[in-house]
């Protein structure tokens, strides 16, 4: 988990590992494409030839399981670069990504960004870093399911919050997307029922509160403890 909260979204962004230099190769074979809120970037099962790039906006990446419900996997927002980690060889999407609000999305053809890669040897470095922060950050949070049951799933998931979307107010951190408890159950796996539940217990023990449907974290130590932090960066702990 990370150590400092961010208080600006964009200074949070997954992009930072490369060069301006070699994003702006990345950004001369962007096509950009407006999309409306509800709608669907890719649906599971689609080829996975693109990269996307937020503009502008917001994005949201789910899994469906046999029965139905719906998991949250990753909130991507302005400044985010997202896809299939293996989209370079030809596979198909194993999730879908729904535009959550009206935003800017720029489409990056995997075959230009191969060409790409083999003619810049440090964008191919900067790509392979980019890769693996993403795989460290879906480690963690299966760290965080698998180990700690769901309050520290819960817990691990509000730190994460707070470093993306979180802005200080004194001692306080208030988190300004808002969630309803059945989204929250979504990103760890629970019910709507038993989020309700934790949440009523970390507001007993004033680790947090809620106000205006803003979770405020008043014990940024006490959630640490709860799911034994690992004091993450911040390009890791993060939607």
């Amino acid at each position: 988990m990370a150590k400092q909260v961010q208080s600006e979204v964009t200074s949070n962004r997954n992009t930072e590992v490369f060069s301006p230099e070699n994003f702006k190769l990345i950004e001369e074979i962007m096509y950009e494409t407006k999309l409306p809120a509800g709608t669907h970037l890719y649906w599971e099962g689609d080829p996975a030839d693109k990269f996307y790039y937020i503009n502008q906006g917001s994005v949201q990446i789910t899994k469906s399981n046999d029965e139905g419900k719906q998991f949250i996997l990753y909130m991507h927002q302005t400044g985010d670069l997202f896809g299939q980690l293996d989209g370079l060889h030809g596979s198909a999407h194993t999730m879908n990504a729904e535009i959550t609000e009206d935003s800017v999305i720029c489409s990056i053809l995997c075959k230009d960004l191969e060409v790409l890669m083999w003619q810049h040897g440090g964008l191919a470095v900067e790509f392979m870093k980019w890769m693996g922060m993403m795989h460290r950050m879906t480690q963690a949070k299966l760290r965080d399911l698998m180990m700690f049951g769901k309050p520290g799933a819960l817990c691990s998931m509000l730190i994460r919050l707070s470093n993306t979307y979180g802005t200080a107010r004194g001692s306080d951190i208030i988190i300004t997307k808002k969630l309803t408890n059945s989204e929250l159950a979504d990103m760890i796996g629970a019910t709507r029922e038993s989020v309700n539940r934790m949440l009523g217990d970390l507001k007993k023990d004033g680790i947090i509160d809620q106000e205006s449907s803003h979770i405020i974290i008043k014990d940024l130590e006490g959630l640490r403890t709860i799911c034994q932090c690992e004091n993450c960066p911040s390009n890791i702990c993060r939607i």
